[in-house]
């Protein structure tokens, strides 16, 4: 093997390869094109290994694939690099809520129930989460975790944010936020707070539309602003800027690309000297309003160091380098940028040895893989300890009464989920179909996007898989499952209900049920929370961590019964 610096001064790079490593562009985890989910977005070999080795971008965020795939694409992507890439991805409920094989967490918020009547354990799992997410990521070839969210989803209606968030209160928040990024250092990664200037109290999806925020700047202070002073105060590594307007700070450009937000408030008021990095420049809170090749410029010009997922980054980087030209975009607000970048770089990688200084990127050998740090025998009792300390039951396990008398015909098991074609999380072996068909239940779907009624003649365990997502509009409890529910109460059908993922959507439908019915919310939607939830509901769950229930057959006239 030859071995050989492949770390140049940034100094030593041509303009168009200076401007390049301010971009950060989206490629699939997936090894083969043929795997690729998201076309649109994400650009096959022939079209991405070129921006890596010829345009030279600086870094690669990456959805899909599985956790050792992802170690192989992780390799490959840095042997095309000239110069070492920063590979990020969205990862705020654990590695494996992209990466499959990986951990899957349960969403933040369920750490902010938590906070509300045991503040220390919360803090003590934000922790460990951080801790076992860097962890993950470094073992597969990720250094950039585009987590922590700060934002306080004090909007129930809010569909981007909502269980993203540590919480509702700035206090939780900003506690939460700065125990996660503890958990993370030493382990080398870099950290994201997002969205600044805080995205919590929207009603509108910044993927499809431009949101505004109307509050005045003391109003930001006292809340929206609290966890990102936190984060920063943890040593976070960069912040993520949200696509809003706030007419208070700025009445014409929105956050991303203001001056007013990015270099006056959090360079020269806070003295934040990390990475600003923008929201994806895909989303059509930008498109719509700024053109491909005008966005990345005026991002950069407001105070940003890294252009996230730019529709067309050869152009971008064209406009980029024509601005700095023209004289438009000084060669001294280029070379700020590029020097907090490489201090990042310099970062999330480890010495050789001990007694050297080198660091690993400094030599052409690909690292090593470490599969045995991915999915360790802490994780799964971590997951299912903030499971069930955030689970909610209605009515008290002691009232639960059968769902379904034995030898009754017909009894369905009605899955309620989003988008089915967008749900890694259910199969033919998982609890939710699992469990329930070894019941007796057999098992009826209905997807979000589709028509479809319920049978009103049989009884019925009705499971909603239910959150707020991006790029599917408003979080606000589908008018249709709430027909349902009713539909199904008011002609006795209804034996359990079990909700997974909004706790909003739990509330306003827990309202309905009699207190005969049994039940259950839990903000996983993953198998664990599957079984644990339903193990719950039937009275058959151990709740212990380390020894989920896996029950195989059950009377179906005991299911259900205390």
């Amino acid at each position: 093997m030859v071995w050989k610096p492949v770390l140049p001064d940034w100094n030593s790079l041509s303009l168009a390869q200076q401007v390049a490593q301010l971009v950060v562009v989206r490629a699939s985890g997936h090894w083969f094109d043929s795997q690729i989910r998201y076309p649109q977005w994400e650009p096959p070999a022939a079209t991405l290994r070129p921006w890596i080795e010829e345009l030279g971008v600086g870094g690669v965020i990456l959805l899909g694939g599985s956790g050792p795939e992802l170690a192989l694409r992780t390799q490959q992507l840095q042997e095309w690099a000239e110069v070492p890439l920063l590979v990020a991805a969205d990862i705020e409920e654990g590695v494996g809520q992209r990466f499959a094989g990986a951990t899957w967490m349960p969403p933040p918020l369920a750490l902010g129930a938590i906070a509300r009547h045991n503040l220390p354990q919360a803090l003590d799992y934000a922790r460990r989460f951080g801790r076992l997410t860097a962890q993950e990521a470094v073992a597969l070839g990720l250094n950039w975790v585009l987590a922590p969210v700060a934002d306080v989803n004090n909007n129930p209606l809010n569909p981007v944010i909502n269980v993203r968030a540590f919480g509702e209160t700035p206090d939780t928040v900003a506690a939460l936020v700065a125990a996660f990024i503890a958990g993370t250092q030493g382990q080398g990664v870099l950290t994201t707070a997002k969205h600044f200037p805080g995205h919590g109290d929207t009603a509108m999806d910044s993927h499809l539309e431009l949101p505004q925020l109307p509050q005045g700047r003391d109003r930001l202070e006292a809340l929206e602003w609290v966890p990102f002073r936190a984060a920063i105060a943890a040593g976070v590594s960069s912040i993520m800027t949200a696509h809003l307007r706030v007419p208070s700070l700025d009445p014409q450009d929105p956050a991303t690309l203001s001056p007013a937000v990015l270099t006056q408030i959090l360079r020269q008021d806070w003295g934040f000297d990390g990475i600003i990095v923008t929201d994806a420049l895909m989303m059509q809170a930008i498109t719509q309003h700024y053109g491909a090749e005008e966005a990345p410029v005026r991002a950069l010009e407001a105070g940003a160091d890294v252009v996230l997922m730019p529709v067309n980054p050869p152009k971008a980087i064209a406009a980029i380098v024509a601005a700095v030209e023209q004289g438009r975009l000084s060669e001294q607000r280029l070379h700020q940028s590029l020097e907090r970048l490489w201090r990042a770089k310099l970062a999330v990688c480890s010495p050789v040895e001990a007694t050297t200084v080198c660091h690993s990127w400094d030599w052409e050998a690909s690292p090593a893989l470490q599969l045995e740090q991915v999915n360790p025998a802490t994780a799964l009792p971590l997951c299912r300890s903030i499971l069930q300390d955030s689970l909610q039951v209605h009515p008290c396990p002691g009232t639960i009464t059968p769902v379904n008398p034995a030898g009754a015909a017909d009894a369905v098991n009605l899955i309620w989920v989003d988008n089915l074609l967008l749900a890694p999380f259910l199969g033919m072996q998982t609890p939710a179909i699992a469990l329930p068909h070894a019941w007796g239940y057999h098992t009826q779907w209905i997807d979000g996007q589709t028509p479809g009624e319920p049978d009103l003649r049989h009884p019925t365990l009705l499971q909603l898989f239910i959150r707020g997502n991006p790029f599917r509009g408003s979080a606000a409890a589908s008018q249709r499952v709430q027909r349902w529910l009713e539909a199904l109460i008011r002609h006795q059908c209804l034996r359990g209900l079990v909700v997974y993922g909004s706790p909003y959507a739990w509330e306003q439908w827990r309202e309905l049920l009699p207190p005969t019915v049994p039940g259950v919310f839990c903000y996983g939607q993953m198998p664990e929370a599957q079984d644990l939830a339903l193990g719950v509901l039937a009275q058959q769950a151990t709740l212990d961590p380390g020894n989920p229930p896996r029950p195989s057959s059950l009377d179906l006239g005991q299911a259900f019964t205390t």
